[in-house]
């Protein structure tokens, strides 16, 4: 990022009330360095006042979440912003004096690093309003996902601990609010008995399950297996039936914001090009278009070390020489790149044939998978860059 016409330097050791603001001149003299409450009229006082000694730039190193509103006053008032990433500023921190961690003194490690080290910096522009909001979705569908998988293991640890066939069975089906609703209705071996064959299908049937004969029949088998009531069993009667209206009603929640995510995915003139790529479905989109909203990256290199998906390389002499998986960057990026691309390895030639090289090369099911997104990464670079759809080999020879 190029700074050679900002005359003014503001660090914000962001926080949730209060930020630490420390701004300094082109020679490193401050001069401000004060708390700045995160309230639009302070912020903006303050912008306003440094502006008239010199062009400013601001810098913040969490710009998406608890200082979103000193961004947003900023870009309102047509100043440059920037962001400082927190794994390059705990390591810029190192070549301080001191050991003391302080707000004031981050304040002026963001600032001084902004004036002393511009390639630091990543830029952020104006987000679109349709990609605050995408960030914001998606954010929570993380949250619904996680309280879903804790939900669901709950449930399975209390069927595993009562009765382990019908756990066997029920598990993997958690999924469907049909059998929701008969863990909701007959929580127990013995209710589940008590009930039949005859009301648990026609309680499947009537919550939309295609096969609830099938799984009718299946569950009274499962029940057949085990005639010793295990002591717990009725207190895990009383918890069952919340955890399993709590997943039901978990399950509505992402429903819905799958609704909203798709509409407005759909809609991103970013979506027909990213879900071209195998294993992109909208989900992800939504969380590339959101993670990456707002920034620029000049190289598929910077877009990598950012998603971190760049290898970190190790060497010292003849001794060590090694290339290890990056433990930074944006690890919700990470997360869906990674997940997309053990999709695509069920489906997509080219991705399989590239992950069972790597597996022939040593490199474990982790390593070979992060391996694959980085490369699907790269190639995702250039489609956005350019503007152009996935190509398997076979298209480009064509």
């Amino acid at each position: 990022m190029k700074t050679t016409d900002i005359d003014i330097f503001l660090g914000l050791d962001v926080g949730k009330s209060d930020h630490w603001a420390c701004a300094v001149s082109k020679d490193g003299t401050k001069i401000w360095n004060k708390t700045l409450p995160n309230d639009e009229a302070k912020l903006t006082a303050i912008y306003e006042n440094l502006s008239t000694k010199g062009r400013v730039l601001v810098v913040v190193y969490q710009p998406a979440t608890i200082g979103a509103l000193a961004v947003a006053v900023a870009q309102q008032l047509g100043i440059t912003v920037a962001y400082l990433p927190g794994l390059s500023m705990r390591r810029i921190a190192d070549m301080y004096p001191g050991n003391a961690k302080t707000d004031e003194k981050d304040a002026f490690i963001i600032a001084d690093a902004a004036r002393t080290m511009p390639h630091t910096l990543r830029s952020i522009e104006v987000s679109d309003e349709d990609e605050a909001t995408l960030g914001m979705l998606t954010g929570f569908d993380l949250d619904l996902a996680r309280q879903i998988t804790q939900t669901s293991n709950r449930i399975r640890g209390l069927l595993t601990q009562i009765h382990p066939p019908l756990e066997r069975i029920l598990g993997p089906w958690l999924e469907h609010d049909a059998v929701l609703e008969v863990l909701a209705t007959w929580p127990t071996p013995a209710l589940l008995k008590h009930a039949g064959k005859a009301r648990i299908d026609a309680k499947l049937k009537k919550h939309g399950a295609r096969r609830h004969t099938a799984w009718a029949s299946t569950v009274i088998d499962a029940l057949d297996e085990q005639s010793v009531v295990v002591v717990g069993t009725d207190a895990a009667g009383l918890v069952i039936p919340h955890l399993a209206r709590q997943l039901i009603s978990l399950h509505s929640q992402r429903d819905d914001v799958a609704t909203h995510l798709e509409t407005m995915v759909e809609a991103h003139p970013l979506y027909p090009v990213l879900t071209s790529m195998p294993g992109v479905a909208v989900r992800t989109a939504a969380i590339i278009i959101a993670e990456t909203s707002g920034k620029t990256f000049t190289s598929a290199a910077a877009l990598s070390s950012y998603a971190g998906l760049a290898p970190t390389t190790r060497q010292s002499g003849t001794s060590i020489k090694s290339e290890r998986v990056s433990h930074s960057g944006n690890k919700g990026l990470k997360r869906a790149l990674f997940l997309s691309a053990f999709a695509a390895i069920r489906f997509d030639p080219a991705s399989r044939e590239y992950y069972d090289r790597k597996r022939a090369q040593g490199k474990r099911h982790n390593q070979a998978l992060i391996a694959l997104a980085h490369r699907r990464l790269t190639v995702l670079f250039a489609m956005i860059r350019d503007g152009s759809l996935y190509e398997t080999p076979e298209q480009k020879i064509a």
